[in-house]
């Protein structure tokens, strides 16, 4: 059974209005929602905790991502996960403050964006956002996307869930 704050914790999904200032071309979006009881996170900390701990199965989902994308001369995604000042989690880092984090590249099939907000917006917490932004450039696109959908959904899911537990964790 879940404790309050672990059913506090559980991912929501929220609208997204396209166009948007950090991808304008984007064509297609999502963001999940997730209530803190923590004070003090920047968004540098969450991509950190989210993007550095992907589940073991995670990583073999991109392994096998990497090999089915080769032939059609896509950029594959880190093999190891590195972390810098210019990335994290093997995402180039586009911008960054305490409050968000914006990652993502640009590829010919598509664009992407990943953007990582900490609002402290709570009595007693903040609010963790983690919003996918893309822009399909041609129907292999539109191809791709519509195949990793289901999982990108998923792992955005479980890896809000994994900071939340983490957090409480590390902070008992």
């Amino acid at each position: 059974m879940k404790t309050a704050k672990e059913a506090f914790m559980s991912p929501v999904s929220r609208p997204v209005s396209l166009p948007h200032p950090i991808l304008p071309a984007a064509d297609w979006a999502d963001r999940f929602t997730l209530g803190l009881p923590v004070e003090n996170l920047t968004a540098r900390e969450a991509a950190r905790l989210a993007l550095e701990h992907p589940p073991g199965w995670v990583r073999k989902l991109m392994v096998l991502r990497n090999a089915l994308v080769a032939p059609f001369g896509l950029k594959g995604a880190a093999e190891e996960v590195r972390t810098s000042e210019a990335e994290i989690g093997g995402f180039p880092v586009v911008s960054a403050s305490d409050d968000r984090v914006v990652l993502g590249f640009d590829d010919r099939h598509l664009d992407f964006r990943i953007v990582i907000d900490v609002r402290q917006d709570r009595p007693s917490g903040q609010t963790l956002s983690v919003m996918t932004l893309v822009h399909r450039n041609n129907l292999l696109g539109r191809l791709y996307l519509a195949v990793v959908m289901p999982f990108h959904k998923l792992i955005v899911r479980r890896m809000l869930s994994g900071i939340g537990r983490r957090l409480l964790t590390s902070r008992r």
